[in-house]
């Protein structure tokens, strides 16, 4: 049988491909389908994924900013929202630390020294989930820095905004998954994790057809299908560096047992 042409249209975060996770879960998924499937990914901010989506001009949403994803399906726009996974967003910085933030008991805390101090902080000033919740932290503290000398914003993916604060030697609230991948290209230090306010939760939706006919509805929804199986979610699982996971697994959470036992063996 002659498999079926199509392609499917994913608006994403950039951290999903700036961690290398598309690298791996994209060609098995391409492979799997019983359809000859092309998989192109929009890699932008989640704001700017969603503003994309809401346009229709793509087929399915991977993003990590659960406010904004309830406003997209309450809006009527996205349909069968399903969790992914799941990281922690981390603060790098130069490992001389001048900010003193390593023992820092809250991330509230540890942005403040970085004012108090006026250590540079680059952000990446792109309307981004991740963005978004470091104005969020900004607003725990009561500190507005922008227009600071002290703070910049690159406008540009987190891949890009690690290298900038690399070269000013600054801070900068990442997600683990691509400090991770960038760890050997940039001299960051991971200085501060830990606090629950960092977690990070990563959905898939697909674009409502109802609203959109020219949606590839049924290519979201197999590819929705494929994430969150045991397949999808142990390819997730198994994505490490330096021997840390970039993620895990919350459609299949077990399957982090099952890893953990497999290496035991």
């Amino acid at each position: 049988m002659n498999k079926e042409n199509t392609r499917l249209l994913i608006a994403s975060t950039t951290s999903t491909q700036n961690s290398g996770l598309f690298d791996i879960l994209i060609p098995v998924y391409e492979e799997s389908t019983e359809r000859t499937v092309r998989v192109e990914v929009i890699a932008v901010g989640t704001g700017k994924a969603i503003r994309i989506a809401k346009k229709g001009e793509a087929d399915l949403l991977f993003v990590h900013d659960p406010s904004r994803e309830e406003k997209f399906l309450t809006g009527g726009y996205g349909v069968n929202r399903r969790a992914v996974m799941h990281n922690t967003f981390v603060i790098g910085g130069p490992g001389e630390d001048p900010a003193g933030i390593r023992d820092a008991r809250t991330v509230v805390e540890a942005f403040e020294e970085i004012a108090e101090k006026a250590v540079p902080f680059v952000s990446r000033g792109d309307d981004s989930g991740t963005n978004i919740r470091e104005l969020d932290i900004w607003d725990d503290t009561g500190i507005n820095p922008k227009g600071k000398g002290w703070y910049f914003e690159t406008g540009g993916k987190m891949g890009d905004t690690l290298l900038v604060a690399d070269r000013k030697r600054a801070y900068t609230l990442v997600d683990r998954g691509t400090f991770l991948n960038y760890e050997t290209q940039v001299g960051l230090a991971l200085l501060f994790a830990g606090d629950p306010v960092l977690r990070n939760h990563y959905s898939v939706i697909a674009v409502n057809p109802d609203r959109f006919p020219g949606v590839n509805y049924r290519g979201a929804m197999d590819f929705i299908s494929f994430v969150t199986s045991p397949e999808g979610q142990r390819l997730i699982a198994g994505h490490t560096k330096h021997g840390e996971n970039l993620f895990y697994p919350d459609a299949v959470p077990s399957i982090l047992k099952e890893k953990s036992r497999e290496h035991q063996e």
